[in-house]
């Protein structure tokens, strides 16, 4: 959007629908939070193990080291959060072929599963949300979401453009 269309309602009112905006797409009643945890623990998940299976999902495989720092602990409280998740099928151990001394750690399908999981409980969650508003809210939203996406798009590329000039200068 150019910048003249953004500012037609001056900074201040602007300010406050994206201080509004904010808190509503960042609320999370303790409710919903506690319904959240249930679930987590109802499949045995502590919170450390979503952060491993957070950090495979984002850097793939990872040999222990690596995945220890990833979390901020030490080499032997990796691998017993390892070892605790591998008895449970969430994550397994794999040589690198390449390499066989690399042992890499890798989710297994029940550990890719978790946040499909989650994920289709909250589309259900939103689904009954999202039935109760008009169908006009419902085109606005889908409108303002898309323009967020848009945007979010946009910075990425604007953002990997300037590591990319700056790795060219060096």
């Amino acid at each position: 959007m150019p910048l003249n269309e953004r500012s037609e309602r001056g900074p201040a009112s602007r300010r406050k629908t994206v201080d509004d905006l904010l808190e509503e797409l960042t609320s999370w009643s303790p409710g919903e939070r506690a319904g959240a945890f249930r679930q987590w623990l109802r499949v045995s998940l502590s919170l450390v193990h979503l952060h491993v299976l957070t950090v495979l999902e984002a850097d793939g495989p990872l040999p222990m080291g690596k995945l220890a720092e990833a979390l901020d602990v030490s080499v032997a409280s990796a691998t017993g959060i390892v070892d605790r998740m591998e008895q449970r099928g969430l994550v397994e151990r794999r040589r690198e072929p390449d390499d066989r001394r690399i042992v890499l750690v890798h989710p297994t399908a029940a550990g890719n599963s978790v946040f499909r999981d989650i994920a289709m409980e909250r589309r259900k969650h939103l689904a009954k949300v999202l039935d109760r508003m008009t169908d006009s809210e419902l085109e606005s939203f889908l409108t303002g979401l898309r323009a967020m996406r848009r945007v979010r798009t946009e910075a990425m590329a604007a953002a990997i453009g300037h590591v990319e000039e700056a790795r060219s200068k060096r």
